[in-house]
Formats: structure tokens, sequence, C-alpha cells
């Protein structure tokens, strides 16, 4: 006779992936909670501050971002707690995909503020276009290409390099500094999104994603309301 776990297994694949104690689920609960919170009520004094000192398309853009980031939250967070079932599996794919959106939304806001418009054109094309490929293969291949698709995160994440010259001369100095903080806390955090045999290695994971947003909220508050007084 088979036992009843069996058939479990073998629709979640790679299941001793999920194996966690209940002090570390508990402790990502809190991290996300927090982040969660921390960006609604950020999000909302970027949007209702920055109403009155941007454009249309840089206002959608900056609401964009702010939905992102919930929006990665909230399915990190779906994922990461959700029992060991078949539907963690599927979530999984929406949380690894959401990567790709949050690093692409983050970076739209900012291009925004170019003063070459098709050179803002073309880097957004390129990251998007770089993003929806990154989603598409999370979506369509779960479980495969994960060590590429770290190496795919970090590139994405620093393409901005190409257009460094322009950027330096549009955005604030202090706004530069944020940005490259967070993504610098992002690029340590990876370490920790590798490392699955550290205990607490979830929570510490998302701690520094959470820390990377605050900085790139900081940041689009100094170059959309601060800069602007």
């Amino acid at each position: 006779m088979t036992s009843g776990p069996q058939p479990l297994q073998a629709d979640v694949p790679f299941m001793g992936r999920f194996q966690h104690s209940r002090a570390e689920l508990i402790a990502d609960g809190i991290v996300h909670a927090v982040g969660i919170v921390l960006a609604i009520a950020a999000g909302s004094a970027l949007l209702a501050m920055s109403a009155f000192h941007t454009g249309p398309g840089e206002y959608i853009a900056t609401a964009f971002f702010v939905v992102s980031v919930l929006t990665v939250l909230s399915i990190s967070l779906a994922y990461n707690l959700w029992p060991i079932s078949p539907a963690k599996w599927i979530l999984r794919r929406f949380d690894h995909a959401a990567i790709y959106l949050l690093i692409a939304a983050t970076y739209t806001p900012f291009l925004a503020q170019l003063k070459d418009v098709w050179l803002a054109r073309w880097m957004l094309a390129l990251v998007w276009s770089a993003a929806a490929l990154g989603m598409a293969t999370k979506m369509l291949f779960p479980g495969r290409f994960d060590r590429a698709a770290v190496v795919f995160y970090l590139a994405i994440g620093w393409s901005g390099i190409v257009v460094l010259p322009p950027i330096l001369e549009i955005l604030p100095s202090t706004t530069i500094a944020l940005i490259v903080a967070g993504g610098i806390v992002y690029s340590c955090g990876v370490v920790f999104f590798v490392w699955k045999g550290l205990r607490f290695q979830n929570a510490v994971w998302h701690g520094f994603v959470v820390t990377g947003a605050g900085l790139h909220f900081a940041a689009l508050i100094n170059c959309l309301v601060i800069d602007r007084l």
C-alpha cells in the first residue's frame, strides 16, 4: 500500500525546501507585516505629497511603484506562510516572478526624470522586456533556472549603470545615494536568499527586501517632494 503523503510529494516538487520551523514562520510573518504596514504608510505619504509636485506621467509611475511594493510583499506573505501543498508550489511561481516586477517598477519613476525622452523610453523598454522575460520563465518553468534567475535579478537591478551619466545630471545627490544604498541592500540580501541552510534565512532575506524598498521610497520622496520645495 502507498502511504498518504506520497501523492502530496508528487504534486509538490522539491518539497524539502519548504521545511521551516514555527519560530521561523512567525519571524517571517512579522517581517512581512511590518513591511506591508510601512509600505502603506510611506506609499500614502509619498502619493499625497508628490501630487502637488509631479506631472501625470511621473505620478502614475510613482503610484505603480507603490502598488508593486505592496503586491510583492503580499504575494510573498501568502507564499511563505501557506501550508505545504500544490497551491504553495503555484504561489512560488508568482512570488519569484514578482521580484522582476519590483525591479522594473522601481526603475520606472526614476527613469521618468530623464530629460532625453528617447533614452528614457529605450531604457524602460529594456528593463521591462527583461523583467517580462524573467516573469515568463518563472511562471512557465517553475523550479528551473533558479541559479540563473539570481544572476538575472542582479543584472537587471544594476542595468541602470548604462544611463548613469544623464541620471547623475538630473537627480539630486541625496536621491542617487539612496538609490545606490537600496541597490546594495538588495544585493547583499541575495546572499541570504540563496543561503537555504541558514536558520531564519527567509526572515533575514525579507528584512533586506523591506529595507531596500524603504530606501527607494526615501529616494522618491527626496526627488519628487523635498528637492522641489
